[in-house]
């Protein structure tokens, strides 16, 4: 039986399922089901808690408040350890927060804790690669790129028959190159420079990303100061955007539902050609 104890949305483009629940200053937490992969744990949903990976963007309490509530459930419904992968300057303060709790729960906190710097990459299974992108928020914080491995036979290659191929193949030539797609990236919460200094960003089929900030009054460097971006930052990058999806999350709880969609498509009357999903 299904357990819901958190609100989740869900969208699924191009055979990737993209699930979670994200407002600023309340929970953010992503489920790439198909990866295998969390991002952000700020809450957890009961049936999330089957994900053995977890990774982090920043240390606010939306992100990682439910930290503890991942790594004891799986305790206790007898799974292994999760591998939770966050900055590094995080990993101390969250071990501590982890022995914390288990001094008030008297259960056992299993976990691996990575601390991660941008540029580090995680292969997490043989076909996808996981990145660390720097970000620009009010405390260390890091996005993350999936990118999808694949070969392709070098240019020398491609005129041989299928028997040539297999000749060099048993020979020890390598014939074919690496190729990396990027399919899913992720910002967490960063001004716009977190997006402007990492063009995967802009570049991976699907972005998830935040929109914190959607009314014309609120000041942008205002905004920018505390790491988030605004409507208009979207609007001003426009032309930027080559992803088949963007996901807009991280809405202000200053705004209801209707507010939010009439700011929006006051700027972005054409949703960015229809590419762009609010997260309400």
């Amino acid at each position: 039986m299904l357990v819901k104890n958190a609100p989740i949305l869900s969208h699924i483009h191009d055979g990737l399922t993209i699930e979670g629940y994200s407002r600023a200053a309340v929970q953010t937490c992503w489920r790439l089901n198909e990866l295998k992969i969390l991002f952000d744990v700020g809450i957890q949903p009961w049936d999330f808690m089957g994900i053995p990976t977890a990774f982090i963007s920043h240390a606010h309490l939306d992100h990682i408040a439910a930290l503890p509530a991942y790594v004891s459930r799986r305790r206790m419904m007898k799974m292994d350890p999760p591998v939770i992968y966050l900055p590094d300057s995080a990993v101390d303060a969250a071990w501590d927060m982890l022995q914390t709790f288990r001094k008030l729960d008297r259960g056992a906190m299993p976990c691996e804790l990575i601390g991660l710097l941008p540029g580090d990459q995680i292969d997490i299974s043989r076909e996808y690669v996981v990145t660390a992108l720097p970000t620009t928020h009010t405390i260390d914080s890091v996005g993350f790129v999936v990118h999808q491995r694949r070969h392709k036979l070098k240019p020398e290659f491609q005129d041989l028959d299928g028997q040539q191929i297999k000749e060099k193949k048993l020979a020890g030539v390598e014939i074919t190159k690496e190729m990396r797609i990027p399919l899913i990236a992720y910002t967490g919460d960063t001004s716009p420079k977190g997006l402007d200094q990492n063009p995967v960003f802009y570049e991976s089929k699907i972005l998830i990303s935040e929109m914190t900030f959607v009314a014309p009054e609120h000041r942008k460097d205002k905004i920018h100061k505390h790491g988030h971006m605004h409507v208009d930052d979207y609007r001003a990058r426009q032309d930027q955007f080559q992803n088949e999806l963007i996901i807009a999350s991280h809405l202000s709880t200053r705004y209801n539902v209707s507010q939010v969609k009439k700011f929006v498509a006051k700027a972005l009357p054409d949703a960015l050609d229809g590419r762009l999903k609010l997260w309400i």
